[in-house]
């Protein structure tokens, strides 16, 4: 349970890719008890105070209309904002570079230690979930793949994606290009079988309700290749959640998130903080998920002392 605390008003400027908040309180939770992030508080972005995320959900989308006016006010929102990357980005355009170098250096880190030289010979795939205009697509992820699909439920943002990296445009090569263009909500999207080295998810997941956010996960599981990942880059919470009236997002707590990927039955492989953003911004975090558990380094075994090691008795 939520003890006594006092939340200062602030502001919440959504993007299509980034929020920013002002600072506000931390939660404070009852000592001694092991809080679920299912019982954790959040805030709305007028200020309101919800007691658990399961009250704000069921609230939110607690019948087949609700949930589907959620969706279709959280689409509808993005339609309204111009396909730049000045609009995406709710004219913080000054953080792209930053962003695209902090996730470069983390998908750098992943296919040194995740593909061989001998699997990095084959062709690697990509997804770019909710990729808007292209932006992550053809700043980073064509770079490194040799095929980058792009699913983005905003026809207009995808349209421009598909006039910057179609077939033909300066971006392409033989080696690298982009090939599929999905107008699809990540919600409704079920991936080709074994298709993708790195299913990349970058400020779009807030989107989902839990109960979808694990439907994605586990569908698109199948949609990985053996030894495949997912990149999940994500604003931060401090704690609990923080729902965004106007464009129909949550914003997840770090542990809100662990929370979910084990109903996922995933597994963190590695996370890393994103650097250089300004002040006044969420927390934006990384997090690399695997379909399988980590492996845990042997335990050695503790040395029994032989005969010639123990005190001997004096008589």
């Amino acid at each position: 349970m939520l003890c006594c605390y006092w939340v200062p008003s602030f502001s919440l400027f959504r993007t299509r890719e980034l929020s920013v908040a002002s600072q506000f309180s931390s939660f404070s939770f009852a000592p001694n008890r092991k809080i679920s992030c299912m019982d954790a508080a959040g805030l709305d972005s007028d200020g309101r105070e919800f007691d658990t995320a399961g009250e704000m959900w069921r609230e939110q989308v607690g019948d087949p209309s609700k949930k589907t006016q959620w969706y279709r006010d959280g689409v509808s929102y993005w339609e309204g904002v111009t396909a730049t990357v000045d609009g995406v980005l709710g004219g913080f355009a000054n953080v792209n570079e930053p962003d695209i170098s902090c996730s470069e250096d983390f998908l750098n880190t992943l296919l040194s230690e995740r593909f061989s030289a001998d699997a990095r010979r084959q062709p690697l795939v990509a997804l770019d979930c909710g990729s808007g205009i292209g932006r992550v697509t053809k700043n980073l992820l064509i770079r490194y793949f040799n095929e980058v699909d792009l699913l983005e439920p905003v026809s207009h943002f995808l349209e421009t994606a598909r006039e910057t990296l179609g077939l033909g445009c300066p971006t392409n090569s033989d080696m690298h290009k982009a090939v599929n263009f999905y107008c699809v909500p990540l919600q409704d999207f079920t991936p080709d079988t074994g298709r993708y080295d790195v299913i990349w998810i970058q400020w779009c997941i807030g989107h989902l309700t839990d109960d979808d956010f694990v439907s994605f996960f586990k569908r698109a599981k199948d949609g990985l290749k053996p030894g495949g990942l997912f990149v999940l880059k994500e604003n931060i919470a401090r704690s609990g959640f923080v729902l965004d009236n106007e464009d129909r997002s949550v914003t997840r707590s770090d542990l809100y998130f662990k929370e979910l990927f084990s109903r996922c039955g995933l597994h963190v492989y590695k996370s890393k903080d994103q650097k250089g953003f300004p002040e006044g911004l969420f927390a934006v975090k990384m997090y690399a998920l695997t379909t399988e558990a980590p492996k845990r380094a042997p335990r050695t075994k503790s040395k029994i002392p032989t005969k010639t090691n123990r005190p001997r008795t004096i008589h």
